[in-house]
C-alpha cells in the first residue's frame, strides 16, 4: 500500500505526486523522489523494481521478509534492512521491519509487519532544507535515526524489567521457580534485541569509514553519530546480559544456601532428638547387672538428664543458627 510519494528539489519539498510521474522528476537536476510502502502486494514491488531498476535479490529479499539487519550495494543502489521493535500490552517484542533502497535520485521505503511509521521523519527532514539538500543520503539517515532511537525506550524497559526481578529475588517476592523463569523471559527478550543490534552495528560502521558509498560521502559524521548510539545500546545490552548470568548465579547459590540451611536444621532437630533416644536405648536393654535399674532416683534422674542435654544442645544450636535464625535460614517458596 502506498502511504507517500513526493518530490524534492535543493532541499525543498515540490509536491506530492502520483506514481507515474515519478520518473519525471527523477530525471530532474538536483531532485529525488521519496517513496513510502506498507505491506505491499507483489504487483507493487515488481511496479517499483521496474520504475527505479532496483536489483531483483534485493526485491525478493523484501517481499520474503525475515532478514537480519544488513546493507548492501547493488550497483550505485544502497540497500538497507532494519529491524522495527515494538512493545505491546504485555512488554512483549514485536518484531516488524523496514526495507530501504537509496539511490542518487530516490528514497523508497517498505515497511512490514509493523505499526510503526515514519511521519515524523518525513516532516523533520523537510524543516531541515539545509540538510535536506544533501538528497536521498540525508533521508537515510533520518529513517535510521528514527529507527535507532526507538531502540532506547526498550533498553531501559529491560533494565527496569531486571531490576524489578533482581528485588524479589532478594525480597523472597517470588518463589525460586517462577525467578527463573522470569530471568530466562528476559533474556529471551534480550537476545531478540541484540539479533537487530549486532549486526547493524558491524553494517553502519561502512557508511562512515573505509570506502563509503557515493550516496553517504558528505554526511559521514550524521552515520559515525549513528554508530555512536549503536555502539552505547551494545555496551548496554553486554552489560544486562552479565547482569542476567550474575542473577542466576545468584539465585542457584541462595538455593544451595537455602538448602544447607534446611540440612542443618534437620540435623539439629535429629540431635536434640537422638541425645535421649541413646540414653533411653541404654536403659532399654534390660541387662541383669545394671546398677542403675535398682535405684529408686534412676527413672527421674535419667529423665533430667535428658531434659538437661537437650536444652543444652537447643542452645548452641540456636546461636549457631541452625534452628531458623533469621540471619541464616532463607524460606524457600516453590
Amino acid at each position: 500500500m502506498l502511504i507517500n510519494c513526493a518530490a524534492y528539489q535543493n532541499g525543498k519539498k515540490i509536491a506530492d505526486i502520483p506514481k507515474p510521474e515519478i520518473s519525471d522528476y527523477i530525471e530532474q537536476p538536483d531532485s529525488f523522489v521519496w517513496v513510502a510502502l506498507r505491506d505491499p502486494e507483489p504487483a507493487e514491488l515488481e511496479e517499483m523494481r521496474e520504475e527505479f531498476g532496483l536489483h531483483e535479490l534485493a526485491v525478493e529479499d523484501v517481499q520474503k521478509g525475515h532478514q537480519m539487519p544488513k546493507i548492501e550495494e547493488y550497483g550505485q543502489t544502497l540497500f538497507v534492512v532494519l529491524h522495527l521493535l515494538e512493545l505491546d500490552a504485555d512488554a512483549t517484542i514485536q518484531l516488524g521491519e523496514v526495507g530501504i533502497f537509496v539511490g542518487p535520485n530516490y528514497v523508497l521505503s517498505i515497511r512490514n509487519r509493523s505499526q510503526i511509521n515514519f511521519l515524523n521523519v518525513r516532516e523533520r527532514c523537510e524543516q531541515e532544507p539545509h540538510l535536506l539538500v544533501h538528497g536521498a543520503g540525508f533521508v537515510l539517515y533520518a529513517l535510521m535515526d528514527a529507527v535507532i532511537d526507538r531502540y532506547f525506550p526498550i533498553i531501559h524497559s529491560l533494565e527496569i524489567e531486571l531490576e524489578n526481578i533482581e528485588a524479589r529475588i532478594f525480597s523472597g517476592g517470588s518463589s525460586t521457580r517462577e525467578s527463573i523463569e522470569e530471568i530466562y523471559k528476559l533474556k529471551r527478550k534480550l537476545m531478540r534485541v541484540q539479533h537487530s543490534i549486532t549486526p547493524l552495528h558491524e553494517a553502519v560502521t561502512r557508511l562512515h569509514g573505509g570506502r563509503v558509498p557515493q550516496v553517504c560521502s558528505q554526511l559521514q559524521e550524521y552515520y559515525r553519530d549513528l554508530d555512536d548510539h549503536l555502539g552505547r545500546i551494545t555496551h548496554t545490552i553486554e552489560g544486562i546480559r552479565d547482569m542476567l548470568n550474575t542473577a542466576i548465579q545468584v539465585n542457584l547459590s541462595m538455593i544451595s544456601l537455602s538448602e544447607s540451611a534446611v540440612t542443618k536444621k534437620l540435623a539439629a532437630w535429629a540431635a536434640l532428638f537422638a541425645v535421649p533416644t541413646m540414653i533411653a536405648g541404654v536403659y532399654g536393654m534390660n541387662f541383669e547387672h545394671m546398677p542403675e535399674l535398682k535405684w529408686g532416683l534412676g527413672y527421674p534422674s535419667a529423665l533430667v538428664l535428658m531434659v538437661i542435654l537437650d536444652i543444652g544442645l537447643w542452645l548452641y544450636f540456636r546461636r549457631a543458627g541452625w534452628l531458623g535464625s533469621s540471619d541464616e535460614m532463607i524460606k524457600i517458596k516453590d
